[in-house]
């Protein structure tokens, strides 16, 4: 009998005296994490070191974090809007301060990006895993209770508990207890927000050991509000959309380029002599390449991605996702996203959303299982994921530092990168910013050789930067590097090219060709500023939990952030702002941040600054009202 609790330290010590003072705690990925029911465990094993407590997890989510007293002001209220009673995992203070008790272990696979770069104890503890590689990974550590957020509903054959956000991890575990190979106790703790999502997670509640289930633990959902795209992304994402072919299947990952994408093949479907006007102003040659694409879609798209980002909602709207396979038009493993993503699944109609499935991480990131199927569904793939870093010869750097340092974690990337090759008409699509710019100094994010790889470059495919797409699939390495070359920043294209002559991987005689020595941001704001003049390009094409004033904010602190990396560049900033008028907008903006009538020298100084940012930033961005209109 499953056992059914509305106290958080009532289920722990069920599952202390029920498992024994050894636990084995595996998390889904992301959302789906039990997090009342792991900090009650946590405080058990902190107040008792006999308690051996072990967790294996991902993408363990945090609120936001400020640096300074400008953040603070900006970002309290964003966080008390969106992130409302979410409660934090107290191991996440633990390992951030140091105090995580040494009975207490925290394993994870994959790492909120940048997160916990300098935070030791996190990076000795990282295991190096495929996200498909994760629960054999679980299954040898010994689990022996899985913690997961589950929705609930009640039915004429009784309750019934959905795994919604993370089929992942915790199917493939389920279906190895069937098997015998492993013991476990499953735990679920009740979300009224999540939504209730069909298919191989609907379980009976008999699959449950104890459940969690009260209003007192009933919180708000992890809600990362969407990022805005700036205009080097959507130049990066257009170049994507011109390369899906109709008909065929798509996995996306997560970010602005991912955004942006798919804004990119919404406007393909719907306002196509938009998109091929911003086509040709990017790449004037772009029709006469290999893989160009920019008719509407007739049979459109079919969804298989290990992570379901809203963007695919918007692609059911304009008709581009229509293409179905056995009446699915979307097979995923986990989703995140913002409060409207929840709001929307939760709302939609059982026979649309039957056409959502939630499913294994197996299914989605490989072929094996039902392979003659999956090859028959997935014609014509492409696997549209990003790196932050590659080579001229076209390997991907996209998990972690040189010097052996994660930022992230290899998750499906690799899996999608190998399926690419492994699927007749398949193709991986890697995008790519071509620099890097941070406390003013700018740098390339291609180079020559790095001491890190994800992806060996002997799986090169197709990297698309804001400049361009880079075919690499099949080329020798003078090719590749000329390719590579071509969609590079053109401030670091002669030292690439040095360095590329001087290990005599290029002729002596190479040059870069004409058409591709402009790569440069002011060629970008060229091509698409007038469409985002025209409201055509907008920073939150799927709407946006910003206010009108945050938005306007948003750009300004980057801009002051930018200009903050140099003295010189303060100096100009400030003296700007000493002569710059105020409108109303403005005057909003300074409101919001407490600034409009500043009460210390500090304060006066950063209104200064912040009025001169806001002007700098306004002549380049277009922002979405709460009416929906651009301004």
């Amino acid at each position: 009998m499953t056992k059914r609790f509305t106290d958080a330290n009532a289920i722990a010590d069920a599952i202390l005296q029920d498992v024994g003072r050894d636990i084995v705690l595996a998390l889904p990925l992301g959302l789906g994490k039990a997090n009342n029911i792991v900090n009650a465990l946590y405080a058990r094993a902190a107040a008792d070191r006999s308690i051996r407590l072990k967790i294996f997890t991902a993408l363990t989510l945090e609120k936001p974090r400020y640096g300074n007293a400008l953040e603070r002001r900006f970002l309290e209220p964003v966080i008390e809007r969106l992130f409302g009673d979410y409660p934090e995992l107290a191991y996440v203070r633990g390992l951030r301060d140091g105090t995580l008790p040494p009975n207490v272990d925290v394993n994870e696979f994959f790492f909120l990006a940048g997160a916990w770069l300098n935070v030791a104890k996190a990076q000795q503890e990282y295991i190096s895993a495929n996200y498909t590689h994760a629960a054999r990974t679980v299954i040898a550590r010994g689990v022996n209770v899985v913690g997961q957020l589950v929705a609930k509903r009640e039915t004429a054959a009784g309750t019934r508990y959905a795994l919604s956000c993370n089929t992942d991890m915790t199917l493939e575990l389920l279906k190895a207890r069937a098997e015998g190979s492993v013991k476990f106790a499953l735990v679920g703790q009740v979300n009224s927000e999540l939504p209730f999502m069909p298919g191989a997670g609907d379980l009976p509640a008999d699959e449950f050991h104890a459940i969690l289930d009260s209003p007192a633990t009933d919180h708000s959902l992890f809600a990362p509000p969407r990022e805005p795209i700036g205009l080097t992304e959507y130049a990066t994402g257009l170049h994507v959309a011109r390369l899906i072919p109709d008909g065929g299947s798509l996995q996306i990952g997560i970010g602005e380029e991912g955004d942006a994408a798919i804004e990119g093949l919404i406007l393909r479907q719907t306002q196509n002599d938009v998109f091929r006007e911003a086509i040709a102003r990017l790449y004037p040659d772009a029709a006469s390449q290999p893989f160009h694409e920019d008719a509407p879609f007739e049979t459109g798209l079919y969804g298989t991605s290990e992570m379901f980002v809203d963007g695919f909602l918007e692609l059911m709207k304009a008709g581009v996702l229509k293409r179905e396979v056995d009446g699915v038009l979307l097979h995923a493993a986990f989703f995140l996203g913002p409060k409207a993503f929840y709001r929307a699944l939760r709302e939609m109609p059982e026979a649309q959303l039957a056409k959502l499935q939630m499913t294994a991480v197996s299914f989605t990131n490989e072929l094996y299982g039902d392979e003659d199927g999956k090859r028959a569904a997935r014609v014509k793939s492409r696997f549209v994921n990003s790196t932050m870093m590659a080579t001229l010869l076209g390997a991907l750097v996209s998990d972690g530092l040189e010097d052996g340092r994660v930022v992230s974690g290899v998750g499906g990337q690799f899996n999608f990168v190998s399926q690419a090759f492994a699927l007749d008409g398949a193709r991986s699509i890697i995008t790519l910013k071509s620099v890097r710019e941070a406390r003013g100094r700018v740098t390339s994010n291609i180079r020559w050789s790095y001491g890190h790889e994800t992806v060996p470059r002997h799986y090169r495919d197709m990297v698309v930067s804001e400049y361009g797409v880079a075919n690499l699939r099949g080329k020798p390495d003078q090719e590749v590097i000329a390719a590579m070359l071509a969609i590079a920043d053109s401030r670091f294209q002669p030292e690439l090219l040095r360095q590329a002559k001087d290990a005599r991987k290029i002729p002596a005689h190479y040059e870069i060709p004409a058409a591709h020595r402009d790569n440069t941001p002011d060629k970008i704001l060229r091509a698409l500023k007038p469409l985002r003049a025209r409201g055509q390009l907008p920073a939150f094409p799927f709407g946006t939990d910003f206010t009108d004033v945050e938005q306007r904010l948003i750009p300004a602190l980057e801009t002051l952030q930018n200009a903050s990396a140099s003295t010189a560049g303060l100096l100009r900033l400030a003296w700007n702002g000493v002569f710059a008028s105020t409108n109303p907008q403005d005057s909003e903006c300074l409101a919001r941040l407490d600034l409009a009538k500043p009460r210390s020298f500090a304060d006066r100084v950063t209104a200064i600054l912040l009025r001169a940012a806001l002007k700098a930033s306004a002549a380049d961005h277009v922002f979405e009202t709460s009416e929906g209109t651009r301004t």
